[in-house]
């Protein structure tokens, strides 16, 4: 009997230390720097910028074993402004990521919460803007395929993410409207797969968002994609995104190419950066084709670029048009240490074709205010260091 208490005990001592190991994280990425544009609304500006390639963010993330290959985890995320402490999404304790979910070693991870999308998070890693030499700088005109890191975050998501299974990964998203009898009013989903196989990526995703930040009806603007908190950065009927693309590398140079497709559908307002949102009614299609490079110069010096072709097609029953986007992207990056950096970059941006007085026909390089005219220039030299 006294064996058998014993065996009882220490069986039970062990479960707990199996179920007892857990670790929570704190972390973060500052990135600021200073920006010189050559035309915000008809003037020349300089002006301290927060996030001009990453998100500044801080948050907290951690995991607990559950015993037999399942692990409870959880991330908390919050965006702000460095230059001056205010929220990066208004009103959010967490606006980037709030989420709690169990991951499987055996088949994937199933999570609840605000979180990234699927095209952000397979596509995003390919492009110039979801990567750190690029960033949200280099974001294609008005983010509309939704891949730099400023993007927006959605609401009352489930997302599931496959584990890798002969270098193929798979994931599928849904974000409730969350609204009683209006199921399908600001309601998001999509999906994604990426290939990796030694120096070659490959992805590719969709997503549709109906009535995001309440649409051309105006209600329920913060079901999935929030009007409020500046999430939305088209606020319409239908926003369509699909694309694909990759990157190879070989030796210290890292190639991408990468094809978007936006399709929106009656919309209201379009989010123009320090502008805010700007009233665009009508339909708009946008191909993004995407070209860039990285190559490392020595383990702490970095050059990349980027060449964007954005082809448009606009209209809104009485005016059609044709507007084109051409921007470059030039960035260097000098590592002081493994978690701090300074870098220098440059987007040039110009736009002809689109109706004359409308938001579509002013150069606008993501996160500054629209120049006024179909051309701006844009130069940075920031710091950035993560913990």
């Amino acid at each position: 009997m006294k064996k058998s208490l014993l065996a009882l005990a220490l069986t039970g001592a062990f479960a707990l230390t199996a179920h007892a190991q857990s670790s929570v994280t704190l972390y973060g990425v500052i990135d600021t720097g200073l920006v010189f544009t050559n035309n915000q609304g008809g003037h020349n500006n300089w002006q301290e910028t927060s996030a001009s390639t990453e998100n500044t963010v801080y948050g907290l993330k951690g995991s607990e074993d559950l015993g037999g290959g399942l692990h409870a985890i959880f991330k908390l995320e919050n965006g702000f402004n460095l230059n001056s402490g205010s929220l990066f999404n208004a009103g959010d304790a967490f606006g980037e990521q709030a989420y709690v979910g169990v991951q499987s070693d055996q088949f994937g991870t199933v999570l609840l919460g605000r979180q990234f999308d699927t095209v952000n998070d397979v596509l995003g890693p390919i492009s110039s803007a979801g990567g750190t030499y690029g960033g949200n700088l280099s974001a294609h005109p008005f983010n509309n395929d939704n891949l730099a890191a400023d993007s927006m975050s959605i609401n009352n998501a489930v997302k599931f993410t496959s584990n890798t299974y002969a270098g193929v990964t798979v994931e599928g998203m849904y974000g409730f409207s969350n609204k009683a009898g209006e199921f399908s009013n600001n309601r998001v989903y999509g999906f994604g797969a990426t290939y990796a196989h030694g120096p070659f990526n490959l992805a590719a995703g969709y997503l549709e968002l109906n009535n995001a930040g309440g649409g051309v009806s105006g209600t329920n603007q913060n079901g999935a994609v929030a009007l409020d908190d500046g999430s939305a950065d088209f606020v319409a009927q239908r926003q369509r995104i699909w694309g694909t693309g990759g990157n190879y590398t070989f030796g210290s140079a890292t190639v991408g190419l990468l094809w978007t497709h936006s399709q929106i559908d009656n919309m209201s307002s379009v989010f123009a950066g320090g502008d805010g949102f700007v009233a665009l009614g009508g339909g708009l299609r946008l191909d993004n084709y995407e070209v860039n490079a990285h190559y490392a110069l020595t383990p702490s010096l970095s050059i990349a670029g980027a060449y964007t072709f954005t082809d448009g097609s606009f209209s809104n029953g009485g005016t059609s048009a044709s507007p084109e986007w051409n921007q470059f992207t030039l960035q260097t990056d000098y590592s002081l240490s493994k978690r701090t950096d300074v870098y220098l970059e440059g987007v040039y941006q110009h736009v002809h074709g689109a109706p004359a007085g409308s938001v579509l026909s002013d150069a606008s390089i993501n996160t500054l205010s629209p120049s006024s005219s179909g051309t701006q220039v844009a130069v940075t030299v920031g710091l950035r260091h993560q913990f």
